[in-house]
């Protein structure tokens, strides 16, 4: 990844199996995120947990693939993606087109609420570490 950031394991595990519709859109970017096939769509950039949307129109489609919403477009994922403005999971970039970022101790805290950050932030922040995960 972009400045060699490693995430945990549990931020690329689906809940569920691949092609379910249980899967949160938070979670599915970061699956997306992770693909090098996908960098022409999606990437990682500026600072830790921040990406950009290059083609809004073919995250959307992915999206609605993965849902089962053929009618998926960008206008119903943005609305989507602000759900987790409130519960402070990402943000959007302000002055940034299609640019987002993660609130990663956040998404620890929701997902592993009894997780000692220090110990986390420790393990988890290895310079030059590439996670390798076939998901999507």
């Amino acid at each position: 990844f972009k400045k060699g950031f490693a995430f945990p394991d549990w931020a690329y595990k689906p809940e569920s199996s691949p092609g379910s519709r249980q899967i949160q859109l938070w979670h599915f970017i970061l699956e997306l995120l992770q693909k090098e096939e996908y960098q022409g769509v999606i990437a990682w950039q500026g600072d830790y947990g921040e990406f950009v949307i290059k083609d809004p129109d073919e995250v959307a489609r992915l999206w609605g693939i993965r849902k089962c919403k053929p009618h998926m477009n960008y206008d119903k994922l943005s609305r989507a993606l602000r759900y987790y403005y409130n519960k402070r999971i990402l943000h959007k970039t302000k002055g940034k087109r299609f640019t987002y970022k993660f609130n990663f101790s956040k998404v620890v805290l929701v997902n592993y609420p009894i997780l000692d950050m220090a110990n986390w932030i420790k393990a988890n922040l290895i310079i030059g570490h590439k996670c390798q995960h076939d998901r999507i």
